[in-house]
């Protein structure tokens, strides 16, 4: 089944500035998956197929566990059947609504 997700994940035992080294590790993962994928303030939203997608998470997980006590991680998961270039098209949907 076609996702798009919304990832966020950082380290809670690194202090509370200086994570954006660890949210670029995760982001280089997501970036060599080849997924579709596009960097937002509060996350990352990833598209692609149900286990390629969570095979990503599982691969930022692994390399921030590695040096943290303690992770963060919120995940969004809109599933739907057939669905291609759902991001786009959500987006267009919403701006071709504006005033």
């Amino acid at each position: 089944m076609a996702v798009i997700i919304d990832l966020s994940i950082f380290p809670l035992d690194k202090g509370g500035s200086g994570l954006s080294a660890f949210v670029s590790r995760a982001l280089n993962i997501i970036k060599e998956s080849g997924l579709k994928h596009r960097l937002c303030p509060m996350g990352t939203s990833i598209e692609g197929e149900w286990d390629e997608v969570m095979g990503v998470v599982d691969a930022c997980y692994r390399e921030l566990e590695k040096d943290s006590d303690r992770l963060y991680m919120t995940i969004k998961v809109d599933a739907r059947k057939g669905r291609r270039d759902g991001m786009d098209q959500k987006l267009h949907s919403v701006e071709s609504k504006l005033a």
